[in-house]
């Protein structure tokens, strides 16, 4: 998935806006003036094209906002995800931190990017575009740290994307989220927007051993917006990265995920759900690294895909030698609404140990109609048949997500989408 690839689109207008100062944004500007931004036959993006965004002249975000609006989509974030009681919150305005709007959480020690710039000695800078570009583009963004042995609850971290009228803009900002021995965290982060904007995150998750971090992306961009985003793991011996990622906005999206198990008995849980109509295009990809024995990956990604929506799963399970007694699952469905909608899935194990149990499998196809008959013949109306049959499908992936707080924001974010798309 990550092997530089002959010249492809060109990523000069990115290169020119970039900064150069230290060994890894060199390096990243290295690898994207080789490479480019993925091209077609690049195998690791043969079902998602970034050429639409090479075309587009994405600029340096302004200075000034529309207050009223953020605080519209704040407060809608707030509501949906039924975390507006209280809950610590940290709130990023274009990428920026925005302490005004924040309500610091107890028991987390927040930082920022932009005050200490500094990235993770273990992720490679050339190792994927979308960690390339951030490391090359970064300016702000915002670190976690829950010291040994303390629960600190649950918390938002919110992202706005903002754009004055539709003038493109593009904003990359690098989040670190550090949990030492025996400490938890639950955080929902939620993306949202308004206008034409790139915005293309990379998170560092270190999580230590025996920590819980539980993290769920709630990825609501705006209806003209594009999302390029990476997630690097590395969980030690006895600790838990339980993952999900919920995908209803933006016109392109692609969430890499690249989680690697170093400790013995560690476990990553890398669940997520795309629900996309119209022209969407929504891509989860992931590589998770079996590296040390008896360690547990578990990959469940469903999909609800209508109009001429796409959706895509690539999903590798990579077992080193060492990595004897692994027990890796994965598994993609999809239920497509419409004749037009597409998904393309690919799921991969490539196994070097000898002791493991490891599974993959992919299903696609439409409603039921013995099912939907069934429903419509007690009297149930045609469109809240169908509700029920899609709900129902998404529930089991949904309560995948061990935390129940965050997996009731979920629940709710599903409804409000349905709700929306049905009005």
């Amino acid at each position: 998935m990550n092997a530089i690839a002959p010249v492809g689109i060109s990523a000069a207008a990115f290169l020119g806006r970039g900064k150069h100062d230290t060994p890894e944004r060199r390096a990243a500007a290295d690898f994207l003036t080789q490479a480019g931004l993925p091209r077609a036959g690049v195998e690791a993006w043969k079902y998602t094209s970034l050429r639409a965004l090479a075309d587009v002249p994405y600029a340096t975000p302004p200075a000034q906002v529309d207050a009223a609006e953020v605080a519209r989509l704040l407060a809608m974030v707030e509501t949906v995800s039924g975390l507006g009681d209280g809950a610590g919150r940290v709130v990023l305005v274009n990428g920026r931190f925005d302490a005004a709007l924040s309500r610091l959480p107890d028991g987390v020690r927040v930082g920022t990017f932009a005050a200490d710039p500094v990235f993770a000695d273990w992720i490679d800078p050339r190792g994927d575009v979308g960690t390339a570009l951030n490391t090359l583009m970064a300016e702000d963004g915002v670190s976690l740290h829950v010291d040994a042995g303390v629960d600190a609850g649950t918390m938002l971290l919110v992202s706005i994307g903002a754009s004055h009228d539709d003038a493109p803009i593009s904003f990359h900002p690098r989040h670190r989220m550090t949990l030492a021995h025996g400490a938890r965290l639950a955080v929902l982060e939620a993306t949202v927007g308004t206008g034409n904007y790139l915005h293309n995150p990379v998170f560092e998750v270190d999580v230590a051993d025996s920590a819980h971090l539980t993290h769920a992306r709630l990825q609501a961009e705006g209806e003209k917006a594009s999302q390029i985003a990476v997630t690097h793991a590395r969980v030690a011996s006895s600790g838990l990265y339980d993952s999900f990622n919920l995908t209803l906005g933006a016109v392109l999206s692609r969430h890499e995920v690249h989680a690697a198990l170093t400790g013995e008995r560690a476990c990553v849980h890398v669940n997520g759900a795309q629900l996309l109509d119209g022209r969407q295009h929504g891509d989860l990809s992931s590589v998770i690294t079996h590296a040390a024995p008896g360690c547990v990956s578990r990959q469940t990604v469903k999909n609800v895909l209508a109009g001429h929506a796409r959706g895509v799963f690539q999903g590798k399970i990579h077992v080193e030698r060492i990595a004897q007694q692994t027990d890796g699952y994965q598994m993609n469905q999809a239920l497509l609404l419409s004749d037009t909608a597409e998904i393309d899935a690919k799921p991969e194990l490539e196994i070097y140990a000898d002791d493991v149990k490891c599974s993959h499998g992919a299903t696609v196809g439409a409603i039921d109609p013995d099912q939907l008959f069934y429903l419509r013949s007690r009297g149930i109306a045609l469109a809240d048949a169908r509700s029920m049959l899609i709900r129902a499908f998404l529930h089991d992936v949904v309560h995948l997500l061990e935390d129940t707080r965050l997996r009731d924001s979920l629940d709710l974010a599903v409804e409000a989408w349905w709700n929306q798309r049905n009005a």
